[in-house]
């Protein structure tokens, strides 16, 4: 490292404090110095780059081209340090583990055994972020995903934490008296899909059917389908343990299946995982591996 090519720590500071605030006063408070030294510091930076990284936007300020491509880079790094410092202090070992799934896995298979882990483990304050969206994992945020995949893509490279047949379902009600055996007869029935996937698609693709006219789909969070589903206003594609009372009862009927074919992994940073992190992910192991999806 050629640390002598490398601008003041000090301006860097202060241009991702502005960067980060969007204000030179707030910056400034920030950092516990006045916006007239935030502002000093931006300067000699931009000088001793050569480019303009803050300018005036009425009565207020906004990012370059460059100025946003630096804040960038200046969040990655300095997250590095704030994580590596923090490691050593202890600061690390007491935020909360936060973790992303799918509001379907979280409702159907975390949820119900989450009281387990909160009894093995007072110390740990678990924050949990459902949301379709495939959240990225980045040093500070979130430290741990449980994704979905199948048995086709490059998901199954993976250490699996379940493996699960999927099905389709709905009501007696909805289906009717029909006998379906070809998976086309499925584009005449309502749909209810997770917001943000495109199982129904993928799965009309896999069993060849094809569409001359588009589905009828309604889409909504994972965790209120279920409920959608016992009412009948749709059928479904889901996983096949989670509806087993369901189906043994006669509430619901399985209209096809797909053996093993869905795959739900953990997916963790490269970097040292924390000891909190560590046993959350060995309590899931432990939470899969005693059986029942």
């Amino acid at each position: 490292m050629i640390w002598s090519g490398l601008p003041s720590l000090n301006s860097l500071r202060a241009f991702a404090a502005v960067a980060e605030t969007g204000s030179y006063s707030k910056a400034g408070a920030l950092l516990n110095v006045t916006h007239a030294a935030v502002s000093q510091q931006v300067k000699s930076l931009e000088l001793r780059l050569g480019v303009s990284l803050v300018v005036r936007a009425g009565r207020g300020i906004t990012l370059t081209a460059e100025g946003s491509s630096l804040a960038l880079d200046l969040d990655t790094g300095f997250a590095a340090i704030r994580r590596g410092v923090e490691s050593l202090t202890g600061a690390d070992a007491q935020r909360p583990v936060q973790l992303t799934m799918s509001p379907a896995f979280a409702v159907m298979w975390l949820m119900p055994r989450i009281s387990d882990f909160q009894k093995r483990h007072p110390e740990i304050t678990l924050m949990l972020n459902p949301t379709a969206e495939v959240v990225a994992l980045k040093p500070g945020g979130i430290d741990l995903a449980i994704r979905y995949g199948d048995s086709r893509g490059p998901e199954t490279k993976v250490d699996p934490l379940l493996v699960a047949d999927m099905v389709v379902v709905g009501t007696p009600t909805l289906i009717g008296e029909q006998e379906i055996i070809d998976p086309a007869m499925l584009v005449n029935l309502p749909w209810l899909q997770e917001y943000g996937t495109t199982e129904i698609a993928d799965w009309m693709a896999r069993h060849g059917v094809v569409l001359d006219r588009p589905l009828m789909i309604s889409h909504m969070p994972g965790n209120l389908i279920m409920e959608a589903v016992r009412r009948g206003d749709g059928i479904t594609y889901t996983v096949r343990p989670w509806v087993e009372e369901e189906l043994r009862s006669g509430e619901l009927v399985e209209l096809f299946s797909e053996k093993a074919f869905g795959t739900f992994y953990i997916e963790t940073r490269p970097d040292v995982l924390r000891p909190p992190v560590r046993a959350f992910v060995k309590w899931l192991k432990c939470q899969a591996a005693a059986g029942r999806v």
